[in-house]
């Protein structure tokens, strides 16, 4: 893996790990879940339409074919997964319900296989592996008991892991035919449609408006979605789908470590284990390869074709 293209995704994947700061404020003034990502997703879109707009209006034109490759990262990702995280969480707990969307790079690496016969090589089985059980320990999921579970949780809650690891594969095929900044863009335009008919923010805004709302949405929508997003599908370009997921498991390491550092939260020794199991299989997929150089090469070969 390229080391530019593994920090691009590595700081995307850290940024992500940030939007408990934002989503924790826009509760407290009575925003639900749902209301919450409905901000998120529209915030971002607006931001990057008018960077494109100002300085970039090529990147808006695509070919309508394409769409379903944004309707993919919009609503079968973006959409779907946060329905189906907070569905879990409501269901079950929160810390079950996070381990379950971490099951996304194992789906990630099943697709790839499945769809660009990405190779299942013993690195990537090793760190799917190390990650999640990193994700467990970080989460505090132990102690648990069975009363914590329900069928209809445990189903959605793998369904967010599904919607989630989706973003990786649609985004990939888009990278194909399309920068970061469009199939960023697109993502989100097609998000912001689906949601924001549906889930009441704009008949409520009145209701809960003020300075302190603005803020926080402006800064959800731009540091955790705007650049979060840039980072990991510019660095998504140049890798394979399935390695660039297991290097995103880094986000419930800073979410985390903030936790600590200014909620005060306290981690034990087995989330500590989590955090360095993460971590550590972090830098084993930052191993270079001879695969990885090859792929990286070809990579670097069609963006200077494609900049003509």
């Amino acid at each position: 893996m390229n080391k530019l293209a593994f920090f691009l995704i590595f700081m995307g994947a850290a940024l992500w790990g940030t939007i408990g700061l934002f989503v924790q404020g826009l509760y407290s003034l009575g925003f639900s879940a749902i209301e919450v990502v409905t901000l998120r997703v529209t915030v971002a879109f607006l931001a990057l339409f008018l960077y494109i707009i100002l300085f970039h209006r090529s990147a808006l034109v695509i070919k309508l074919k394409h769409l379903p490759f944004f309707i993919g990262t919009g609503i079968c990702s973006i959409v779907f997964f946060n329905w189906a995280y907070f569905t879990a969480i409501q269901e079950m707990s929160l810390s079950i319900a996070a381990v379950l969307l971490y099951t996304g790079p194992a789906f990630v690496t099943i697709m790839s296989r499945i769809f660009f016969k990405e190779l299942l090589t013993k690195q990537k089985i090793i760190a799917l592996i190390t990650t999640f059980i990193g994700c467990v320990l970080v989460i505090g999921l132990f102690p648990i008991s069975v009363s914590q579970f329900s069928l209809y949780g445990i189903l959605v809650g793998i369904g967010s892991g599904f919607g989630y690891a989706l973003y990786s594969i649609f985004g990939k095929v888009a990278l194909s035919n399309y920068s970061s900044l469009t199939t960023t863009t697109y993502t989100f335009l097609i998000a912001s449609v689906a949601l924001l008919p549906t889930t009441g923010v704009v008949g409520s805004v009145g209701q809960w408006w003020s300075t302190e709302a603005v803020l926080l949405s402006v800064g959800l929508g731009l540091i955790p979605t705007v650049l979060a997003y840039l980072l990991y599908t510019r660095g998504l370009h140049f890798v394979e789908s399935s390695k660039a997921s297991i290097v995103a498991t880094v986000e419930p390491v800073v979410a985390a470590l903030i936790g600590v550092m200014i909620f005060g939260d306290f981690l034990n020794i087995w989330q500590t284990i989590g955090v360095l199991s993460i971590l550590s299989a972090v830098v084993f997929m930052n191993i270079k390869t001879k695969s990885n150089s090859i792929s990286y090469q070809t990579a670097m070969k069609k963006e200077a074709v494609s900049k003509g």
